[in-house]
């Protein structure tokens, strides 16, 4: 069987092939100038908030309006402001996203100040580049603002939530009748999965590309593929092993039907796991144990918290997390920081009684 990975890969690559159908040619350039350095998720994620800019000046533009967008011309891109694009900023804040395969239907799509940005990173690298090559004489999306984002507070389970959401996992007491009757047949995976993310902080997509064979338990350690394509190992603890143990001695008495897959964490069907599945997994479990909307970014950033209280480290939390720059960990908690610094000051007597 191909790695799981290089089958992912292969998925976005044909599914970015067919958005750029719907684009500009000239688009295709782009894909293939900026190949070298991103990865083929950065890209697809890319074409399709490049193919809402396009759309928006199908439906919008006061000059390139009714022109479909994969017959526009890089000639056209000269009748593009920054004006223009402003316009495209304040059209995603609500727009109707077109069903492609069926046209007759739509979705209603809201966009916060994130969201713009990331569509408005997509235009603004489209433009340099082309800018670059000479294919277009002007680059108007570098003088566009990017949305001051606000900064919301990061959500997380605390030490008793953190308990009683394992407990909810393993008892399966908080689920309705029918939740239950699948439960006893997956509660030793939901299980250590729920372990395993919250023991180690790894981000859901390298969870469920994990294989059997990447597991060390003479070690503690799981190795993982993180953004980007670096394989790293993290590093686990006893609570996380005996999970993980358990649920494999179950996984190997139990029928697949692929009898080579070689997948941590198998479907009920016999297959690897989905992202989505584990979502849905993290939001049945947590609805009977917390009013917080927990997710597994919202596990990810309790074993974050937990790291940091324990250590004091903002560094070694960086690496552990896989965060390129410290700057992205110490924003996401610097509330922390804060509170140390609070307990320091309480700590200091200026005068003795």
């Amino acid at each position: 069987m191909s790695d799981y990975r290089e089958e992912l890969k292969n998925k976005e690559t044909l599914r970015l092939r067919e958005i750029q159908r719907e684009l500009p040619s000239f688009v295709q350039a782009f894909f293939r100038g900026i190949a070298q350095t991103t990865s083929t998720k950065t890209r697809l994620a890319y074409a399709y908030d490049l193919r809402i800019f396009f759309r928006y000046l199908y439906e919008e533009h006061r000059t390139l309006g009714g022109i479909e967008p994969k017959d526009l011309t890089a000639a056209h891109l000269s009748e593009v402001t920054s004006e223009d694009i402003d316009c495209f900023m304040e059209y995603l804040s609500y727009y109707i996203r077109p069903d492609y395969e069926n046209p007759a239907y739509g979705k209603e799509m809201h966009n916060e100040e994130k969201g713009k940005s990331r569509k408005l990173a997509a235009v603004r690298m489209l433009f340099k580049y082309l800018y670059k090559k000479k294919i277009i004489s002007a680059d108007p999306a570098s003088l566009v603002d990017t949305p001051k984002i606000h900064e919301k507070a990061i959500v997380r389970l605390d030490v008793n939530e953190m308990a009683n959401f394992l407990d909810a996992v393993e008892s399966g007491e908080k689920l309705t009748d029918r939740q239950k009757v699948f439960h006893e047949k997956t509660k030793k995976r939901d299980l250590a999965m729920m372990t395993l993310l919250l023991g180690t902080g790894m981000r859901v997509s390298e969870c469920v590309g994990i294989n059997i064979k990447d597991l060390d338990f003479q070690n503690n350690a799981v190795k993982v593929t993180r953004k980007g394509g670096n394989e790293v190992f993290l590093y686990f603890g006893e609570e996380v092993r005996e999970t993980l143990a358990d649920y494999l001695e179950e996984r190997q008495n139990a029928l697949t039907k692929d009898e080579n897959e070689d997948a941590l964490f198998l479907s009920s069907q016999g297959k690897r796991i989905g992202v989505r599945t584990v979502q849905n997994m993290v939001k049945k479990y947590a609805q009977g144990v917390t009013i917080k909307k927990i997710t597994p970014h919202k596990l990810r950033s309790t074993f974050g918290t937990n790291l940091y209280q324990e250590t004091g480290d903002i560094y070694l939390v960086a690496d552990v997390l896989g965060h390129a720059d410290v700057n992205t960990t110490r924003k996401h908690y610097a509330d922390i920081e804060d509170s140390r610094r609070r307990m320091a000051a309480t700590r200091i007597r200026l005068r003795k009684d």
